[in-house]
């Protein structure tokens, strides 16, 4: 499994310090869409696994992370470069769409 789990305590090393660009899908375990979305997503980590980092974010667990980006809804997929936010999707999407989040970063 290529995805990582992003808490509060490990977000500063796995997303602001990563020398690649880090997709992270932002989800709930009681969330329709999220469960649907979660194997694109895994397909996407072991895909690109050279070209970026992917990290799952539970938001009833990292409610802070959540709040911090504006999540105001799951699943949420952000898509961020040394620090910055270079992209956002809400809602299921295709994994020709999740692909091109990243595809110019």
């Amino acid at each position: 499994m290529n995805e990582i789990e992003i808490t509060k305590e490990n977000f500063e090393e796995e997303v602001i310090k990563s020398d690649k660009p880090v997709l992270l899908d932002f989800f709930a375990t009681w969330c329709g869409p999220c469960s649907m979305l979660s194997p694109v997503i895994a397909e996407i980590a072991e895909e690109y696994k050279d070209k970026i980092k992917v990290g799952k974010i539970d938001v009833s667990n990292q409610e802070e992370l959540a709040a911090r980006y504006d999540v105001m809804g799951v699943p949420t997929i952000i898509v961020m470069d040394k620090g910055e936010v270079k992209a956002t999707s809400v809602g299921y999407k295709p994994k020709e769409e999740i692909v091109k989040l990243f595809s110019d970063v």
